[in-house]
């Protein structure tokens, strides 16, 4: 057996187990998992005792360049997946939604051809707003190149918002082409009802977001949509669900038969609505809103039942100037935190480091399942034979303090500034390239690559 690289000494983490074992790489992919010590020469071998060696992470939610209303977010590809390697998170998946006018395939290819700008892989989902005769065509061929995931919302009336039909026929034609609606819930009527109603009583500015987008629009929309993807026998993928209500609405429709899959964010996990209180409210704003610190704990209580199917950053980068623009009223606000690059490290301190979560779960969480709902597996998600040589290699124990100063994202803040954090990846390849080493970018050459995905 020839080797490109060994990673020796360390203990593998995979979704389903972990032991101590030797990675052996060619070619850009794992070739083996060895027993240690029994792993062949190689031209460069990595020394990872004391650490776990994970699957590069796979962020499921990522807004590259991503405009809406009138701002857009200040990264780009290079940028963004340059913070996600220094996170340890080795494929992002971005998502390309239409401007109204827009054909929903023409802005898929065109995000689709920046990929190439990226230090590590993507792939994308597409996005459909409004149903017309054009619609099946464009999703037929986006899932025969390897799109096969669709974004839909159901809020944003007059820019992104679907209504109950568009979502119901996109469910039903991506079924029958193994394809899969992704959805935003959040019931816009009731969304804009406490809105009008916080504008009426004056409290429609940042400290007041929580407010204007109650979590019964949320569990409302939720079981809307489980209705009808169980109308029509179509698999449905929720994305940030915020409250612990709407992730158990997804388990019993789970229960009943119907393929549903709940993903939550980092920031939903670990923030609380008291933020909005705080100096700088505005920089909190996203949508869904962070939640009660009763509503973060019972959030992340089902990250230990297995509940939840995926952790995402619901990356979207705004600086303080384009929040500050806007803080007197959320409804005009950019809405979206900064995030591809701390997901990974603040997801291990809070809940592997203090909490005791399995770390095989945690890569199960922020790797493997975001790979296999996503049809990327086993390419990605995993170590074992045949994959991409995408690997995180993890100080367990490493103490550090969060800072914007310090990270490597296109914004002047991060939400979890001043936060001390267990855990952080020391070593991170992509291919089988070394890409962060001791925390350093070391090859900043782009080799990006658009992935595919099959059918879910």
């Amino acid at each position: 057996m020839k080797a490109d690289v060994v990673v020796r000494g360390g203990t593998v983490v995979e979704a389903n187990w972990s032991g101590p074992a030797d990675v052996v790489i060619a070619g850009g992919r794992v070739t083996a998992l060895a027993a240690p010590g029994t792993a062949p020469p190689a031209a460069t071998v990595i020394d990872a005792s004391g650490h776990l060696v994970m699957p590069g992470g796979v962020d499921p939610h990522c807004h590259v360049g991503f405009t809406s209303g009138d701002f857009t977010s200040l990264d780009d590809y290079r940028r963004c997946t340059t913070a996600a390697v220094h996170g340890g998170t080795t494929t992002i998946v971005d998502f390309a939604i239409p401007r109204p006018g827009e054909n929903p395939a023409d802005v898929a290819y065109a995000q689709r051809a920046k990929a190439a700008e990226g230090l590590c892989d993507s792939a994308l989902h597409a996005c459909v707003v409004q149903w017309d005769d054009t619609v099946p065509d464009q999703l037929a061929s986006l899932v025969a190149d390897g799109m096969p995931t669709v974004k839909m919302f159901t809020t944003y009336r007059g820019e992104t918002m679907a209504d109950e039909d568009t979502v119901l026929r996109t469910m039903k034609t991506l079924a029958a082409l193994g394809g899969m609606v992704v959805v935003h819930c959040e019931a816009d009527h009731i969304i804009g009802d406490a809105q009008q109603r916080g504008a009426d009583a004056g409290r429609i500015g940042a400290p007041h977001m929580a407010a204007t987008r109650p979590g019964l629009a949320e569990t409302a929309s939720v079981a809307e949509i489980l209705a009808i993807a169980e109308s029509v026998d179509a698999p449905v993928y929720f994305v940030h669900q915020s409250t612990a209500e709407a992730v158990e609405l997804v388990a019993a429709a789970r229960r009943r038969g119907v393929r549903a899959f709940s993903e939550t964010v980092a920031h939903h996990l670990v923030l609380d609505d008291s933020a909005y209180r705080g100096d700088h409210p505005e920089r909190f704003v996203c949508c869904p809103p962070l939640r009660s610190a009763d509503q973060v704990r019972a959030l992340g209580r089902h990250l230990f039942t297995g509940e939840v199917t995926t952790i995402g950053s619901d990356h979207c980068c705004y600086d303080t100037a384009q929040k500050e623009s806007r803080s007197t009223d959320v409804r005009a606000m950019p809405n979206g935190l900064p995030g591809v690059e701390t997901r990974l490290p603040v997801i291990f301190s809070d809940y592997v480091a203090r909490r005791g979560l399995p770390a095989t779960r945690f890569v199960e969480l922020t790797s493997a399942n975001p790979a296999r709902t996503n049809g990327l597996y086993p390419r990605k998600g995993t170590l074992l034979p045949g994959a991409d040589a995408d690997i995180a290699i993890w100080d367990p124990s490493a103490k550090w303090q969060v800072t914007a100063a310090s990270l490597h994202m296109a914004t002047d803040y991060t939400p979890y500034e001043g936060m001390t954090l267990t855990g952080r990846p020391r070593t991170v390849l992509v291919g089988g390239r070394i890409i962060i080493d001791d925390g350093t970018l070391t090859d900043p050459t782009p080799q990006g690559r658009h992935l595919k995905a099959t059918p879910i």
